[in-house]
């Protein structure tokens, strides 16, 4: 059960528009399934420290704090947003088409007026350590939610190990489920990189735009929740 949830946890309106942001940095479906791996293991250890700590010592955490985290989380979301437009606006990033032999290559170019073009657009390096951005995103998405599933792991489990176990195995779906959702979401940009540097630039601004407008949508519905707990 908690693997199943795991999974279906990763397509939250949230957490589908974080990844979304963060994957329009992506030039691969690789290095997509790589931002997708830092989220989930990010979110996965800080539910497996706030969440695992809270059931094992038998506490329980308060609604305003949920409700600060969340919070956060909605500004954040707006941040990465906002980067995503500001990246588009700044680097105006386009694609060219390189014939070498018989095959043809796809590169990315950027008109930042503070870079310079490679003399040699084949070489450069590939970093390969984890995306900390992804990875931070993670871990504060995986705080906002511990309160939520603590809730749904005391009704399923009959002992705190047990229910460590039960949010390891969370944990690990949502890890699944964030790479799936990660390689799905970086198909059609790398599609149209192919096709059209328009339409891939489109794409980013609708991702950018829809994570600013969920973030937002959250940030009001915790504000005022917040609000009225104060008021009452």
């Amino acid at each position: 059960l908690g693997l199943l949830v795991g999974l279906q946890h990763a397509t939250e309106a949230d957490h589908v528009a974080a990844v979304a942001s963060l994957t329009t940095r992506s030039r691969n479906l690789r290095e997509a399934a790589r931002l997708g791996t830092a989220w989930g293991i990010g979110h996965t250890l800080t539910l497996l420290v706030f969440a695992g700590g809270v059931l094992l010592i038998g506490a329980t955490i308060r609604a305003e704090v949920a409700l600060w985290l969340e919070t956060v989380v909605a500004v954040m979301l707006i941040g990465l947003g906002a980067d995503v437009l500001r990246r588009l606006w700044s680097e105006r990033i386009h694609f060219h088409s390189h014939q070498h032999g018989s095959k043809t290559h796809f590169h990315a170019h950027s008109h930042d007026a503070r870079t310079e073009h490679a003399a040699d657009p084949h070489k450069h390096s590939h970093r390969r350590q984890l995306p900390l951005r992804s990875l931070l995103v993670g871990m504060m998405h995986g705080m906002a939610g511990s309160a939520a599933l603590i809730v749904f792991a005391l009704g399923a489990v009959q002992s705190p190990w047990q229910g460590l176990l039960y949010i390891l195995l969370f944990g690990i779906g949502s890890i699944i489920g964030m790479v799936l959702l990660a390689v799905v979401i970086s198909f059609p940009l790398r599609w149209s990189a192919k096709s059209l540097t328009w339409a891939h630039n489109g794409l980013t601004a609708v991702f950018g735009i829809a994570t600013i407008a969920i973030g937002g949508f959250l940030l009001h519905g915790t504000t005022a929740e917040l609000l009225g707990s104060a008021v009452f």
